[in-house]
């Protein structure tokens, strides 16, 4: 053992002595005149010219502040309400065809949320929390309300209701323009009937477009967030850290049909304006150009024959014009590539869309525009749906003989505030509900309907879409 211990010692000691024998050797070569210089290859390197990177120094970050929405919360949770729909489902056998009546009906309730917009009762809710149903109550501090559907618009998902009550705790409005991406914002509404429940996130993208809506003239320019929403949430607050009013929280992206990360709120400027017209006229008020536009990209430039090789494809490109519009009147042409909207730029067909949804009929705009690489303007004066410059009212017909209130709509004649003791209420008329034609002989004005019913008598059908957009046909006798 002692042996082995000797080896490795002297091996140590050794090894040490070499190593600085060698270090004062080499010390001497280098500080020796004489010694001839090493010989190197030199090859020319051009360095390219490019723009420094933009490099950020990295500063301490204040985590001291903490992340807290218990200020935001309870000023948000008094303004969200709780929304029952009631409705009821029928169906009809192929005996109805025969004998008459025989149809059966089931009592459904949904629920959703809304938000008070005003201390007098007015609430916002989405519109498919309550397009089908026959009687709407909202819940507050456990109260029990019956409430009016003043109006719907299903090019956004909104709906205004009024419940008979003052001194209500009316939410906050803030600015949606004004919000920013990766801002904290917090969700309140009542998802799986779980009343008053707050989540947060934060905004992930604005101006989104998902194409959820199915109505002519959709307006899609979603706040993404990834607060969590679930069933239920429908129609209630997306609120900033202020408590802040920013977003009417209207859908979620899920395979599931509960949340996975994507959900999507109406922006709280764009809901304000349809709450004024839903308010003011009965009906949203919708300013067009007599065209429309899709996004401006590689795809579609090249479809149009434009040029490809830019730097950013910024705009949103005309698809077609009405050539009795006021657009096409003004000059502009399908292949231009709108750029800005007075002084607003416009960068995707959801901006475009929302810009033009603030605007009424009337309005005069200035469309800036790309032709052949050239910038050009264009006055355009916005129409409504009718093609004039009016404001549009929404006109209501009631018949007393019927015991019901009728509304033209683009594909029918819609019957609503059905009376129980009315004669469309015994043959199967449900609330809601558009007839599309009588008898096979398609229906527009609701004098038409009125006129059949109080002289129709004998066999007959009814063809129409009932409130949960399902075709339905109800035979009915009239003795």
């Amino acid at each position: 053992m002692r042996t082995i211990f000797k080896i490795v010692l002297f091996g140590f000691i050794g090894g040490l002595a070499g190593a600085y024998t060698m270090f004062h050797f080499l010390a001497k070569m280098s500080a020796d005149p004489s010694q001839p210089e090493a010989s190197f290859n030199t090859t020319n390197y051009d360095s390219p010219t490019y723009i420094s990177p933009n490099l950020v120094h990295a500063e301490a970050i204040n985590s001291s502040e903490p992340v807290d929405f218990s200020y935001a919360a309870s000023k948000a949770i008094p303004s969200v309400v709780y929304i029952n729909s009631i409705f009821k489902g029928t169906s009809y056998s192929a005996f109805d065809w025969f004998f008459g009546g025989g149809a059966t009906t089931q009592t459904r309730v949904s629920s959703g949320s809304g938000v008070i917009f005003t201390a007098d009762g007015y609430i916002v809710t989405n519109n498919h929390v309550v397009e089908a149903a026959e009687k709407i109550e909202v819940i507050l501090n456990k109260k029990v309300y019956q409430a009016e559907l003043i109006g719907t618009d299903p090019s956004t998902d909104l709906a205004v209701l009024k419940i008979n009550e003052t001194n209500l705790p009316a939410v906050k409005i803030g600015s949606s323009k004004n919000l920013q991406v990766g801002e904290w914002v917090v969700a309140v509404g009542n998802p799986f009937s779980l009343s008053s429940t707050v989540t947060a996130g934060i905004v992930s993208a604005k101006g989104r477009r998902i194409g959820i809506l199915e109505d002519k003239f959709p307006i899609e320019s979603f706040i993404q967030t990834d607060a969590a929403i679930n069933p239920g949430n429908s129609g209630g607050a997306l609120v900033n850290k202020n408590g802040e009013l920013v977003g009417i929280n209207t859908a979620i992206l899920s395979r599931t049909g509960s949340y996975t990360g994507y959900a999507f709120a109406v922006p709280v400027d764009l809901a304000y304006k349809v709450f004024e017209d839903l308010v003011k006229f009965g009906i949203v008020q919708k300013a067009l150009f007599g065209g429309s536009v899709i996004e401006y990209n590689f795809q579609n430039a090249k479809k149009y024959d434009l040029n490809t090789d830019v730097q950013s494809f910024e705009g949103v490109l005309i698809e077609s014009l009405d050539k009795e519009g006021p657009a096409f009147k003004a000059g502009l042409r399908p292949g231009d590539v709108v750029t800005r909207i007075n002084n607003s730029t416009i960068n995707s067909q959801s901006a475009f869309e929302e810009e033009l949804a603030y605007r009424y009929p009337g309005d005069k705009v200035t469309f800036t525009y790309l032709r052949d690489k050239k910038q050009n303007t264009a006055s355009i004066t916005l129409v409504n749906k009718l093609g004039t410059t009016e404001i549009v009212k929404r006109k209501i017909f009631s018949s007393a003989s019927l015991g019901a209130e009728f509304e033209a709509t683009d594909y029918g004649v819609k019957v609503f505030k059905i009376k129980e003791n009315s004669a469309l209420k015994q043959i199967g008329v449900p609330e809601n509900f558009t007839i599309i034609a009588l008898n096979r002989v398609k229906v527009k004005e609701p004098q038409e309907v009125i006129d059949f019913f109080e002289k129709f008598k004998g066999r007959g059908y009814i063809y129409g879409v009932n409130s949960s957009k399902q075709q339905v046909e109800i035979p009915f006798i009239i003795r």
